[in-house]
C-alpha cells in the first residue's frame, strides 16, 4: 500500500529541488544582467536546498562565486551598497511601470505598499563593506 505522507514529502523534495536549481540559474543569470538580482534567488535556492538536500546545500554555501553572497547575508555581515542600491533601483523601477500599466487602484496600493516594505527592510540590513 502507497503511502500518500511519504509520497507528499518526496514530491514536496522535489518541487524544492527544482525551486531551488531554478534560483540557481536565475542567480547567475543575475550576475551579468543587471536588471535580474542575484542574491534573493541564491538566497531562495539555499533555502530550497536546506530543506530538500543538504548536499546541494553545502555545494551551494561552499561555492567559491555563488557562496560568498549567501554567507555574507547569512552571518549578518550585510549587502554590498552596490547590491543594495541595485535592488531597489530596479525594484522602484519595475513597481512604477506595473502602476502605469496596471489600471486597478487596490493592485497599484498593493505593489507600493509591498515596494515601501521590502525598500526599509533592505535599508535596514547591514552595509557589507568589502575591504
Amino acid at each position: 500500500m502507497d503511502n500518500p505522507i511519504g509520497n507528499r514529502s518526496l514530491m514536496l523534495r522535489y518541487v524544492l529541488l527544482a525551486i531551488g536549481w531554478l534560483s540557481v540559474a536565475l542567480g547567475v543569470i543575475g550576475i551579468f544582467l543587471p536588471v535580474l538580482p542575484t542574491t534573493p534567488f541564491l538566497l531562495l535556492a539555499a533555502a530550497c536546498f536546506a530543506r530538500s538536500s543538504p548536499r546541494f546545500y553545502h555545494w551551494l554555501v561552499e561555492h567559491p562565486r555563488l557562496g560568498p553572497w549567501i554567507r555574507d547575508y547569512l552571518s549578518g555581515n550585510g549587502i554590498p551598497l552596490k547590491g543594495k542600491v541595485y535592488a531597489i533601483g530596479l525594484m522602484w523601477a519595475s513597481i512604477l511601470l506595473s502602476c502605469y500599466l496596471v489600471p486597478l487602484p487596490w493592485a497599484r496600493g498593493f505593489m507600493l505598499t509591498s515596494a515601501v516594505l521590502v525598500t526599509l527592510y533592505i535599508l535596514k540590513q547591514k552595509t557589507l563593506h568589502k575591504s
